[in-house]
Order: structure tokens, then C-alpha cells, then sequence
């Protein structure tokens, strides 16, 4: 790909855009959204489907694009709980039933419901006692999603749960509901994008049937209209979300400069969609799905224009070698989103793609025949070579996610960090330009300094969050030093693992308990099966009674008499120790000349500048 693409106007507008947004805009709700609607009294709401439903435990779950409430005009788009017959795609329904705020539980680097719906544009809920349809989809929504149902039946009468699963993912990105063990196992293995319907599935449909009506000598303008209309009747069938809009209008760009024999322009599609994306909802930037699908597409582009294989070298090698450089660019460009995501990452992720990508290819070629034979009764000529394309597949998964080192945890990564991070990436991307490359790397380098500068410079002395889940408060705090510090342990080990890799850190240097209660120690031994810790004080056990110090580098931490707040503003310190259990402890964290005093029982900190107090199922941060 030439160096002038990165001087279009395009690029740099898109560019402008995502970083305003991503500065300046936070989802919110409209002034005639539906949530203004949530009150206590159940509501009548009537709106159209806005996707395929979700099968969960006890309900059917599908997301609403609301036109009205109670006979008022409403917009927005609702989480409905439907408890028996599921809402079918772009029906349009009555749903009766009370309208509630989403559940959500902001706890740093813990996945957060309501938070996840405020970026689909969902601020309400509601969990339907009566279901009614009003108006069917037209007819040639009601064939897609014939269509979708009938494939997936028949995956799952002729391979069972576990394999049709998997054909289902593969294939339209359904994987229903999977073992838990077997999707870590995907997770670990780092195939878990597989099971997703992306825009490559999109690409492999237009190429497939390309090459199949050119073998049969079909002409090029006629196959690449056909190929087009299959890429676009897929791109439904398989849920028409971002990114596969986005891809097939990609391919929309390419085969649209094939047919004039011009650039395909693929570069400039992904510019365009995902412009056109961001500008009909602003909120998509934030999305996981979003970013991993535009920086992985990307990187294929720019990764295979730049690093091609010799033409002189044999098909099949440069075959291997191109699903190598896209897969190793693809696990390149996604490495500090998913390490933020998941907080781990996957070691054998880049040989396991090698295989199970090409295999998950072949998978999507037998599924769409097996399916096409099944039609016509005669799908057991191709039954046991799917099945037995399933099981390598699932095996190879297991396999790869079998050993020790398959996925490790990972802190997750500052934002100066992913900035320099993706500056040289993008210079390895480009260097086979070497001119180029060349008069890049000394702005790259600048860039580079100037961010490591700016976080010595600007980093604050100590980092301070207040974690807490209902009634059950704890305080992470890091120092600039790198030191991490935990008082108290009252929620799920599993919960503050995951906001220790979140603030940076890998392990934990000391945890100081407030008090000897049956759900701090609880906490502690989860978080002990999950991380290094470093040393527990216990109040009142061994050397830590009110006085005692502890020496972490440069920090030091003294236990005193626990330091309650009283409703005036005042404080008061408990007084000696009774033996009852109640009794507790407060700390004081000294680092670079500030001092930090936390609260008895961790529900607040009093700082240099004032007290900071925790929020129920809230993360309150303070810089120092």
C-alpha cells in the first residue's frame, strides 16, 4: 500500500473524530428516550426487534428499538426479558411489564452491565409478563431468519450440542450456550474470535462464491453481482451487526474496483464505514467489538500491502506465509485491547491460527454445503467430513489451551503506553517501505520521548481507588514507585484480581485487613489463588497493633486505632482493645511526603486535600 494513502483527507477526518469522541462524548440518554419512563408502575411499550434473541436461563433476551410507552411517543431501545416465546427479528411487538434501571456494578476492571448497555444506547430495562405481536417483519426479514433458524437446527440435529455449537459460531457467529470449560479453552488458546461472526467471514463468502461461478465459467460482472447479493444476503443471516456491515461494504469497494479494473479502495471502505458507523452512533467507539474488528482489519491491510511473500516462492508456501503475517498482525494490533479486556494473554494464540484458521475456512465452505445438501435430503454425503472437521477443530482448541504457559495474566496497559505501542507498530508495519519508514522513524522517535517525558513528569505521586460492592468496601492504592497496596479484602477474589491488573499491577506487595470478619479472609485466600501476594497484616495478630510500621521501598504504612467519621464532619478514633471481634484498625500510607489515612473499615480516605468517600457499587479514584 502506498505511503500517500496515509495523507487522504478521510483518514485524517476519521481520525479527528474518534479522538473527540472518545474525549468529549459519554453515552446518555435522548429527552424522549424510554428511560424516562421508569417509574414503579408497570408500562405498555410497543417496538420493533432490533436483533436476533438470546436464550438465557429463564427468559429470552433481545434489545428493543422503542416507538412508544403507555401510547407516548419514546425512542431509544430497551433490554427485554421475554419469559417464553422469543421475539423474532424486526417484528414489531407489545411488551407489557415494569421498566427498571439496569443493574450495574462499577467496579474497576470488572465488567459492568449497565455500562455495557449505555453503549449500545440501552438505558432501560424490562422483564416482560405479557408478549404480544403486533406486526410481522416483512417478508424478506421473516426468509433471513428462516433461513438462520433452519441452519442452526440442523447443526444441532446432526452433530449434537457441543460440535453444533461450534458450526453455529463459526459459521454465523450463534455458538449458543457453550461450556464454560471449552470457551475458556477458546479464550486460551486465543481462538475465541473464531466463534464470531467478523468481517473475514464476510470476505470468505464473496471470494467462495466467486471462484465457484468462475469455475463453472460464469463472467466476471455477472459472478461479481452474485457474489455480492450471497455476501449481502449472509451479512443478514448472520445478524447485519457493525462489523459485518462494515465488511461488506468493503467488499462492496473491492469488487467494485475489480470490475472497473481500478485499486479496490478496501483501505478507503474501512474509512468510510467506520465513519459512517460512528456518525449514526457515536457510543460505538467505545465498544470492545468495535475496536478489535476495525484495528485487526486494519492491520491485515496495511501488514499484507507492505510484507509480501516472493512471487517465486511455491503457492502453498506463500499460501502459509500470508496466514502467518495475518494472523501474527492481526495478534499484534489486538494486544493491548485484549490484555485490557481480559487481562491475559494468549502465548500459543499466533501458532494455533496458523491451523485453526484455515480449518475454520474449510469449516464455513462444508457448513454452507452440508446445509445446501441437507436441503435436498442428501446431506449425509458430507455429514461425517464436517463432523470430523468439528471434532479436529475442538481438539486442536484443547490442545493448544492444554499447556501452562497458553494464557497468562497480564496488567492491563496505561494509555501512554498503547500510544507508543501502536506508534512503532505501525512503523514495522511500513518499514519493507524503507524511504518511508525512514522519514517516519525520526517523528516516531520524538513521539516516543515525548510520551515517556510526559508520564514522568505528569504521573501523580500515588493512585488511589475506592472499590465497593454494596456493603463491602476495599482501597487499592499504587505508588509512582510501583509499590500496590490492598486494605481490606471483603469482595470477591476474583473481582480484585481483576482491578489489581486493571491499575497496572501483577501482583500485590501487602494487604492490610481492617478486620478479622469471616469475608475479609475469604476475599484474601481467592485473591492469594490468582495472584502473588506479598505480606497480610491481620489487626491485632502478631507485630500489627496501632504503631507498628511496614517498609515497602519508599512507602511506609503505620497501623492505628481504627479512625471513624462522624455526620458533622468530624472524626473520632477507637480507644483499646476489648477482644469482642468489632474492634478494627485504619492505616496511614506515607510516600514522597504525602500522607494518606484510610478509614475504619475502608469506607473512605482521608487525603491532603480533603476526605474522599466511597459510593455503593462504585469505583471513586483520586490522584495525589
Amino acid at each position: 500500500m502506498h505511503p500517500s494513502v496515509y495523507k487522504r483527507p478521510l483518514l485524517w477526518l476519521l481520525a479527528f473524530v474518534l479522538l473527540g469522541v472518545s474525549c468529549f462524548y459519554k453515552p446518555h440518554p435522548a429527552a424522549q428516550d424510554v428511560s424516562r419512563f421508569i417509574t414503579k408502575e408497570p408500562v405498555t411499550l410497543v417496538g420493533r426487534v432490533d436483533g436476533f434473541s438470546a436464550y438465557k436461563k429463564d427468559s429470552h433476551n433481545v434489545i428493543v428499538k422503542v416507538q412508544s410507552v403507555n401510547g407516548v411517543p419514546a425512542t431509544g431501545r430497551v433490554y427485554a426479558r421475554i419469559k417464553e416465546t422469543p421475539a423474532q427479528w424486526q417484528d414489531v411487538i407489545r411488551l407489557e411489564g415494569k421498566l427498571q434501571k439496569p443493574y450495574n456494578v462499577e467496579l474497576l476492571g470488572n465488567f459492568a452491565w449497565g455500562d455495557y448497555l449505555a453503549v449500545k444506547g440501552v438505558f432501560a430495562e424490562i422483564r416482560a409478563e405479557n408478549f404480544t405481536l403486533e406486526r410481522p417483519a416483512m417478508g424478506l426479514f421473516r426468509a433471513v431468519r428462516a433461513v438462520r433458524q433452519d441452519i442452526l437446527q440442523t447443526f444441532s440435529e446432526a452433530f449434537g450440542p457441543e460440535l453444533a455449537g461450534i458450526a453455529g459460531g463459526v459459521v454465523l457467529g450463534e455458538r449458543g450456550e457453550t461450556d464454560p470449560a471449552l470457551y475458556t479453552a477458546f479464550q486460551d488458546s486465543g481462538a475465541i474470535h473464531l466463534l464470531v461472526a467478523s468481517g473475514g467471514n464476510v470476505g470468505f463468502v464473496t471470494l467462495m462464491v466467486l471462484g465457484v461461478l468462475a469455475w463453472v465459467g460464469v463472467g466476471r460482472r455477472r459472478s461479481t453481482l452474485v457474489a455480492l447479493l450471497a455476501a449481502g444476503v449472509y451479512t443478514l443471516v448472520a445478524g447485519a451487526d457493525a462489523p459485518l456491515v462494515r465488511a461488506y461494504f468493503m467488499a462492496v469497494c473491492a469488487c467494485v474496483g475489480f470490475l472497473i479494473n481500478r485499486n479496490s479502495g478496501v483501505f478507503q471502505g474501512l474509512l468510510l464505514s467506520c465513519l459512517m458507523l460512528v456518525a449514526g452512533s457515536p457510543s460505538v467507539v467505545f465498544e470492545t467489538g468495535f475496536q478489535m474488528s476495525f484495528l485487526a482489519t486494519a492491520a491485515i491491510i496495511i501488514c499484507l500491502s507492505n510484507w509480501t511473500p516472493p512471487a517465486k516462492w511455491p503457492r502453498a508456501v506463500r499460501f502459509f506465509v500470508q496466514i502467518f503475517l495475518a494472523t501474527l498482525s492481526t495478534q499484534l494490533a489486538l494486544l493491548p485491547v485484549f490484555t485490557n479486556v481480559f487481562y491475559k494473554v494468549s502465548i500459543t494464540g499466533l501458532l494455533s491460527n496458523m491451523l485453526l484458521v484455515p480449518l475454520a475456512s474449510g469449516i464455513m465452505g462444508l457448513g454452507f454445503a452440508f446445509y445446501a445438501l441437507s436441503c435436498l435430503h442428501v446431506g449425509f454425503v458430507l455429514q461425517w467430513a464436517l463432523w470430523a472437521a468439528l471434532w479436529l477443530f475442538k481438539i486442536l482448541v484443547v490442545f493448544f489451551a492444554s499447556f501452562s504457559f497458553s494464557s497468562l495474566p497480564a496488567a492491563a496497559w496505561p494509555g501512554w503506553a498503547v500510544a507508543a505501542y501502536y506508534i512503532g507498530l505501525f512503523w514495522v508495519f511500513n518499514a519493507p517501505r524503507w524511504s518511508f519508514a525512514k522519514k517516519l522513524a525520526p517523528y516516531g522517535a520524538a513521539l516516543l520521548l515525548l510520551l515517556w517525558a510526559g508520564q514522568l513528569c505528569l504521573a501523580p505521586e500515588l493512585k488511589i481507588w475506592l472499590l465497593r460492592e454494596w456493603n463491602s468496601p476495599v482501597i487499592l492504592v499504587r505508588t509512582k514507585a510501583g509499590q500496590t497496596l490492598l486494605f481490606g479484602a471483603a469482595i470477591d477474589g476474583e473481582k480484585l484480581a481483576r482491578a489489581v491488573l486493571k491499575s497496572g499491577s501483577r501482583r500485590i506487595d501487602g494487604v492490610f485487613l481492617s478486620t478479622a470478619s469471616a469475608r475479609e479472609q475469604k476475599g484474601l485466600e481467592e485473591l492469594q489463588a490468582l495472584l502473588p501476594v506479598g505480606q497480610v497484616f491481620r489487626p491485632f495478630a502478631g507485630h500489627n497493633w496501632p504503631g507498628e510500621t511496614a517498609d515497602f521501598g519508599p512507602t511506609r504504612v503505620t497501623a492505628q486505632w481504627g479512625l471513624h467519621a462522624r455526620k458533622d464532619g468530624g472524626t473520632w478514633r477507637t480507644r483499646g482493645y476489648a477482644g469482642t471481634g468489632k474492634e478494627s484498625l485504619s492505616y496511614q500510607i506515607e510516600y514522597a511526603g504525602a500522607k494518606v489515612q484510610t478509614g475504619s473499615g475502608n469506607y473512605w480516605v482521608q487525603t491532603p486535600s480533603g476526605a474522599l468517600r466511597s459510593e455503593q457499587n462504585k469505583t471513586v479514584f483520586a490522584r495525589i
